[in-house]
């Protein structure tokens, strides 16, 4: 196989086209989080802690020579990043796990007897 059709092969997996999807909506997600951040949770949140510090921006926070505020100020978009994605990432699985949940008719027998039992126990548990 040449290495031209190598790398068609390659190219039109789904995986390298889902993650390069992953990357460009990382891209802009990555520019609603920036927003938040210097928008919304510095000037609601960390505003009265800059102030409280003396200074104007959470950019400049330093001790003296080290300048620490850079550092903060990327763990603090770095944990909303992480906690938006996580957020998103439990209500994908929940519409997942909705959506995977066996009805009657997809049951084989073993399962639908199984599922049988299974109420029979939970309903002698309540009583």
């Amino acid at each position: 196989m040449s290495w031209i059709k190598e790398f068609k092969a390659f190219a039109i997996k789904g995986n390298v086209i889902e993650l390069s999807v992953a990357v460009v909506i990382g891209a802009a997600f990555s520019s609603i989080i920036n927003s938040l951040v210097e928008d919304v949770i510095t000037p609601l949140i960390l505003a009265p802690a800059t102030h409280a510090a003396g200074v104007a921006d959470i950019d400049k926070l330093s001790w003296g020579a080290v300048k620490y505020g850079k550092s903060l100020a990327a763990t603090i978009q770095f944990l909303l990043i992480a906690f938006v994605l996580f957020l998103a990432i439990k209500g994908i699985n929940k519409l997942k796990i909705a959506d995977e949940e066996p009805t009657d008719e997809k049951l084989s027998s073993t399962d639908k007897l199984l599922t049988e039992i299974r109420d029979q126990l939970k309903k002698q548990g309540k009583n």
